[in-house]
Parts: structure tokens; sequence; C-alpha cells
């Protein structure tokens, strides 16, 4: 515990080290497995990969997900974070075939067996880093129960998924096109898949036709595909064309003979309205040849070469070799029209960062059309809700056309495939076969067919354990929308097709926090903020001009600061918004202290509201507490931050210590117990937001016991608009005295003469006088000014060093000062051009800003 007395700063790496090992201690996080779904509170934690350091996304989501349990944990409710983290194949599996390379070798000098060996020694070695890293945020998770995705118990769940949906015939074999990344050597999804833009050469290519009379012109940017050209396809009501159709062209340099096709698919605008089909290297080429029945020739092999199909020329070559090559030939032939510079998006393996090259491979594929129906029959149903809302249409677009999902990877590192080859015949299941002869499959399942089990399995699901009833279904998945379709969607389908119930009711899209330039953060740009150099201070990334280091602000500033970033639009980096965070911890030490150092240690948090004061903090501590809460449960965490910080900052720092200073400093045992009562509840109110601080000056409130984290709320106080009313009143009343002392000039400490000629203040004067440093007198002079104030005026009657020559001339700056603006912006909104041109919500800004100042200058 911090000495108070001689901690004036709070230290938060100090603190917060020790608060979460006290935690850790005292089993909070790791809840007996008792009670219902209903009365329980859950969220599975979206599985960081295994190779993983705390980003920025994980910083933000993991501070929602936190805020979200402990307000869970105040509201009574039995809670549990389930935990762990994700095998991540691909990532994890180039991360080992590095450290080989490194050494002189690779996985397959040194075998399967030995390489999945190597990579679970990794895993040991440095899979548990973002473990730590999710303690040092105050991530409060079921850190006792961490789950793997490659566990033993997870792995079973994992096979008995996979068997049970090849046997309703869900799963199956088939030679099919697929995104094959180059880069990892393996078929990925189409979801992991990323477009990019690129320039290429747009070749017109003459293909003559087989009659003699003339040539077919093709226009393509990869002719080193064409040697796969399995027919050309025109559209039906293409004019130019319409006589060719079920004629035949000859392929350049191959010499077969093409069929030349008419589909509704082809663009007539694109190149010359004619287009080559390569079913073998191209998705849509692939449904065209599926519906004319075209062969499927593939050029280019597996390893990024073209194969002997390509024939003996070009076999062996890269496809960047051939093609230059190709050109060659067609040159030498008179065969290239022409040519041009292309701009067009191309797909790219989101995993490896390779250009992505469509093969047809023998994979194993997942119908998925059956299993999406009851998802999004649950969206629909309103049981699962998207916030905000609009997510929901994205969700149903995808999932309404979703498409077959290849779930086989042609990896090492993975659940393999429970399927076993013997001659002709093909086994399926959780145990190997008996006899002999039997190979099982050499591939291992996408990683998100295993992350897609994530909220059963990880409770124990196939056996039904007392953690699968106690805490499934969970109650939401927090996440950012690039994992919708990747994870979400699959945990839907396989939750409800698995358990019978929804796993989730609420998905809460988060904000995706870009760089303060706007753009995305990442580590190889320059551009990514490591969250722990912010909370525990470190060098600055580059996208920072100023460069130096980050002070040390503590995990609650940047859990403050990420939080009131958050909305429901990507927002940009704000370091600002982190030293705000750090001023609210300090200003709720600092207040805490003058609080804690003035109290006899006897005195006790009790409700005892004998003044005006008294009554108003407790009804804007409940008013505080509803909106804080509300805005957390309606997953606003943005204004959830800032009706904490304006509470703090205004209605308990700024007027109710100020107010009730006299009677601390005068031992009044009533305002010491109501005072120890407004600060354990504004503690319990800022906990889910600021875990540390709070935590550690709990410890130090007389008489409280332990844990606040384990503090649940009591019964909710009535709210009492009278005393809201007066005390309101009298602020206004100081704030408007404050405000003409400054224009008058008056001397911060001197004291002026007024009376009061307004009602309602018989309550408050006394504090007004203190606050404002105004001796309220009878006497019935005439004033030398008037102060509106609600209900009336307070007159000044004078005072010592008083200027209102000086006061009359800061008036008149600021009349000016306001007529101007008025001007500027009613020329503005004058102008037909903005109005009609500007963005609605720009120019109904403009409108509320004149409506605001016209307001100010009647007010001046």
């Amino acid at each position: 515990m911090t000495d108070l007395e001689s901690n004036s700063r709070y230290d938060p790496a100090e603190v917060e080290p020790r608060i979460m090992q006290a935690w850790l201690e005292s089993g909070l996080f790791h809840p007996e497995p008792e009670g219902s779904p209903e009365e329980n509170y859950s969220i599975a934690i979206p599985p960081p990969n295994v190779t993983g350091v705390l980003h920025m996304g994980h910083a933000l989501n993991n501070s929602i997900q936190d805020c979200l349990v402990r307000h869970a944990r105040r509201r009574g409710r039995r809670t549990k974070w389930i935990l762990g983290t994700d095998h991540a194949g691909i990532a994890t599996q180039t991360q080992v075939e590095r450290a080989l390379e490194a050494e002189g070798t690779s996985r397959e000098a040194i075998g399967r067996e030995a390489f999945v060996a190597r990579v679970w020694e990794w895993r040991e070695q440095y899979g548990r880093s973002i473990i730590e890293q999710l303690k040092r945020l105050g991530a409060s998770c079921d850190y006792d129960a961490e789950r793997f995705t490659l566990d033993e118990d997870y792995a079973k769940a994992v096979l008995e998924v996979f068997v049970a949906l090849y046997r309703k015939g869900y799963i199956y074999h088939d030679r099919y096109l697929v995104n094959w990344d180059p880069g990892s050597h393996s078929a990925i999804s189409d979801l992991e898949v990323e477009d990019r833009e690129v320039h290429d050469t747009l070749y017109y290519i003459d293909y003559p036709l087989a009659s003699g009379s003339g040539a077919i012109t093709v226009a393509t940017v990869r002719p080193e595909t064409m040697l796969a050209d399995t027919a050309i396809a025109v559209h039906p009501e293409d004019d130019r064309y319409r006589r060719l159709i079920g004629e035949k062209a000859i392929l350049p340099i191959v010499g077969r003979k093409l069929k030349i096709i008419a589909d509704e698919y082809v663009k007539r605008d694109f190149g010359t309205g004619a287009l080559k089909i390569t079913p073998g290297h191209d998705p849509n080429d692939f449904d065209i040849g599926r519906r004319h029945g075209l062969e499927q020739l593939s050029v280019i092999g597996e390893d990024g070469r073209m194969t002997e199909e390509a024939g003996e020329r070009f076999a062996g070559l890269t496809v960047s070799d051939a093609r230059d090559a190709i050109v060659a030939e067609l040159r030498e032939q008179e065969l290239v029209a022409r040519t041009e510079d292309y701009p067009h998006t191309v797909p790219f393996s989101h995993r490896s960062g390779e250009r992505i090259e469509p093969l047809v491979s023998l994979q194993w594929f997942m119908r998925m059309h059956e299993l999406a129906q009851p998802a999004i029959e649950a969206v629909t149903s309103g049981r699962v809700t998207f916030h905000p809302e609009r997510w929901k249409r994205v969700f149903l677009d995808w999932m309404e056309n979703i498409r077959p999902w290849c779930i086989s990877r042609q990896l090492w590192w993975g659940h393999r495939l429970p399927v076993w080859y013997r001659g002709e015949e093909t086994y399926v299941g959780t145990e190997p076969p008996a006899g002999e002869g039997w190979e099982q499959d050499p591939d291992v399942l996408d990683t998100w067919f295993s992350s897609a089990l994530w909220p059963f399995a990880t409770l124990g699901w196939p056996h039904q354990t007392p953690e699968l009833r106690a805490f499934y279904p969970t109650d939401v998945l927090s996440t950012a929308r690039d994992i919708i379709f990747l994870w979400v969607a699959r945990m839907m389908m396989m939750g409800i097709e698995f358990t019978g119930q929804d796993p989730f009711t609420d998905i809460p899209i988060h904000s995706i926090i870009q760089a303060p330039d706007g753009r995305r953060m990442s580590k190889s740009l320059g551009t990514g903020i490591d969250p722990l150099s912010l909370i525990d201070g470190g060098p600055r990334s580059p996208v920072f001009s100023e460069g130096g280091e980050f002070p040390a602000y503590g995990a609650d500033a940047v859990r403050w600061g990420l939080l009131a970033m958050s909305s429901g639009q990507d927002v940009r980096f704000s370091e600002e918004k982190v030293a705000q965070g750090q001023q609210l911890t300090n200003k709720l030490w600092n207040a805490s202290r003058l609080i804690l150092l003035r109290i006899d240690p006897a005195a006790r948090a009790a409700v005892r509201p004998g003044t005006v004061e008294d009554r108003w903090i407790l009804s804007r501590l409940e008013r505080a507490a509803a909106e804080v809460g509300g805005r957390i449960e309606r997953y606003d965490f943005s204004h959830a931050a800032l009706a904490l910080y304006d509470f703090v900052y205004g209605e308990l720092c700024d007027w109710y210590l100020e107010l009730i200073k006299p009677r601390l400093y005068d031992g009044d045992p009533d305002a010491a117990a109501t005072l120890l009562h407004v600060l354990t509840e504004t503690l319990a109110i800022a906990h889910p937001i600021i875990p540390f601080v709070t935590e550690e000056i709990y410890s130090h409130v007389p008489g409280a016991e332990g844990l606040l984290a384990a503090r649940t709320r009591g019964a909710a106080a009535e709210i009492d608009e009278r005393a809201e009313e007066s005390l309101g009143r009298a602020i206004e009343a100081v704030q408007a005295l404050r405000a003409w002392r400054d224009l008058a000039g008056v001397k911060v400490g001197a004291r002026i003469t007024a009376r009061i000629a307004a009602g309602g203040y018989d309550e408050t004067a006394e504090h007004i006088s203190r606050l404002a440093r105004v001796d309220f007198s009878g006497d019935g002079g005439e004033p030398v000014a008037t102060v509106p104030v609600p209900g009336g005026a307070i007159e000044v009657l004078g005072g010592q060093e008083l200027d209102l020559g000086a006061a009359e001339r800061k008036l008149e700056e600021r009349r000016a000062k306001r007529a101007a603006e008025i001007e500027r912006a009613e020329r503005k909104l004058a102008n037909q051009g903005f109005v009609a041109k500007a963005p609605e919500e720009v120019v109904r800004a403009e409108r509320e800003k004149l409506e605001r100042l016209r307001e100010e200058l009647d007010s001046l």
C-alpha cells in the first residue's frame, strides 16, 4: 500500500503491478461454475495469436471487454472472461521456419515430427508474452483457466466437429479453383485475401480464326496463362462478335483450337469485349468453364513456376520470366496488337503479402449455405444484435451470398485433418482406422475453423461440463469489423449447429484506431504505436514528428484515453486523450488525499445528508452512476469515459470539495461520513474504466473491506430534484460573479460588496459569498453593476479597486468580436454555393454556430 502522506503524486509504475498481483491472488477472476448463463456473465476473448504482442487494437478491445466485465461484477453477476491464445497456423509456422533458416536448415530437412516439436518449443518460450501484456493492461481474465486452440481437449472438440460435418455431407473433397498463396505454399480462404491497386500492362493479343478469315483480339494482363486457355467468350448480344459464336480460333504459340462461346458474364466495355477463358487460373473463368463444360488446364504450379503442361520451352520458368518469354514470342509472330497501362485491383495474401495465384487444386471444402440460415435468422429475429446496427446489414449481405469455404491448408502446424487414405478408400474419424496401409492426409485445418468453436470448446464441449452449463451462451463478443466474416459469422454458425444456442447476444463493433496522420497503424510503415510504450514510457514511433519518448502514462490513462477515443467510426490516435486520462487519475488521487488525510481514521462511510450540498452531491452521484453505467451497457464507451471525467473534475472536485471544505477542516463527523460514502461510490463508478488507481485509493478508505474489484453496488439512491435545482442555481450565480469579476478586473483576493435581488438563495448564500468572494449586504444604496443570475440578479454595491470602466471596455471588445463573427457566419450561410455543395452536417454546424454567437451577443 502506498503511503498517502509521503506520496503526493500517483505512481502507476509502482502501483499497477502490485494491484494486479493482489487481484490474481484473490481468485476473483476465476469464478466457480455455479448458476445459469442467465444469472452469470461471460465474454470469450478474441484469442490473440500465440505469435502476437500487444498492439493498439488489442489494447482498445481488451479495455472495452474489461470495462464490461468489471461493470458486470459490480452489478453482482458471477463473471468469467474466457482467456486463451490461437495457434495461428501460418503465422507461427512462418516464425519457426525463419528460425530454422537462420540455423541453415529447413522444415523439410528435419521432417514433420521434429518440426512440430520445434514449434511447440517455440510456443513455450515465446507464446505467453501477450498474456503477460494483458495483465499489464489490467485485463481481469480467467488466467487460471487459460486455453489454447491446440491443447488436447480443444483438439478433440475440433475433430468431433469435423467428423460430424463430414457425415452430414457439409465437408467434402473436390478439385476447385483456390486462392494459392505462394508465400505460405498453401491455399487460403477468400476472407484471407486483400485487394491492392497495382499497375499492369494490358496486352491486346490477336488469336487467328481457324477459318482463316482474320483474327479475334483479346485483352489480358496475364499472357503467361494463355497457354491454359480453353475458349474465348463474348457477350451474346454483342453485335461485333455475334457471327463468330460457335466458330474456333487458334491459340497462339500452342496451336490448340478454342471454341468461341457466348456468356453474359463478359463485359462488352472491357478491352475488346472478347475474353480469353482460362478455367485453371481465374475464378470467373472457372465459373464460366463449369457452365460450358470446358477443360481445366494448369500451367502454373504450386511452387510458382510453369509446369510441364506449359510446354518444354516454358516449363520451370518463374511466372514473370514466362510472361516475358511469351510476350517476346508473340511480338515475333506480330500478334501483339497494342499495349496500355492498366491500373486495377489484384488479390494478395493477407498472411504472406504475396500476390495470389488462382490454381485448381484438390482441397477440402465446407458447404456453408445450410449452416448460414440459422445464423441469419438469429440476427434478423433480433436475438443477436450488432452495435452499431449498420453492421447487421453488412453481416447479412455476406451471409446471404456465402460461398463454400476451403478449410484445408498445406501446413504442418495446426489441427491435422482426421482423414486417412488407403488406395481408393477414404476414412474420416476422430480415431485412426484399424488395419495397415492407411496414410493420413498431410494437410491441416484453416486456423479459423478451430477458432469458430471458441465460445463453447473453451468451456469443455463436447462434454457437458459445469463451466459449459454455467457460462454458455456468453453475453458479448467485442471485435473490430475486419473479422466479422472470418470469425464472428463462423462462431455463430458453429455455435448454433453444435449447441443449439446463439453463442452470444450482443456484438459491439469498435472503431479502428488509426495513426495520428490518418494512415493505418503498421509496424512496417512506421505508423504503429506500442501501447506498452504509452503505459511504461518508451520511444515514440516515427509517425510522431517530435520524436523522443512517451512519458509513462500508466495503464489507467491509456485505457481511459482509448475508450474516450473509441466510437462507431474509425478515429485518429490522440495522445492528448491519453494525457487527459492521466490528468483524471491524478485529479482523483489528489482529491482522495485531500479527503483521507483530513478525516479521522475512525470515520466510516455513511449517508448523512445534513446540508443542501450533501443532498446535491448524493443526487448527482446517482445520476453519474446511471449515466456511466448506462453508457457502458449500451456500448457507448466514449461517452461513458467522458461522463466520468466530467463528474470527477466538475461536480466532485470543482464544486463539492470546495463547498464542503470548511466542514471538513472543522472535523464535522457528518461531513466526513458523507465524504467517505461519496468517495467510495465514485471509486466504484470509475473502477471499470480506471481500475488500478481506484483500487489503490480504496485500500486507504477507512473501514473499506476486501477489494474494490469484488465490491457490488448497493441499492440506488433517490434523485433530489430540489437540492439539484437549489445548488445548481448557486453554481450558476458563482460562475456569473466570477466572470463579472474577471471583466471588471477585480483582483483575485479582493472582496466586493453586493446584495441578492433574486429568490431561491436562502440555503446557498453563504456558499456564494465564500466561493465568489462577495460580502452580501442589506444596504439599500444604488448598485454600480448588476450581474444576472437565475431568478433575478446580484447587485454589486462596490468593492476594493473596482474599475467599472475596465469592465465596460472588456465588454465592448467582446461585443465587437462576437458581432464580427456573426457577420462572417451570416455571409457564409448567405452563399448559396456553400449551402448547396457543403456536406449537410457542415451546414448544420455553421447554423448552430451562428445561433450560439447571437445568444452570446445578447448576453453580453
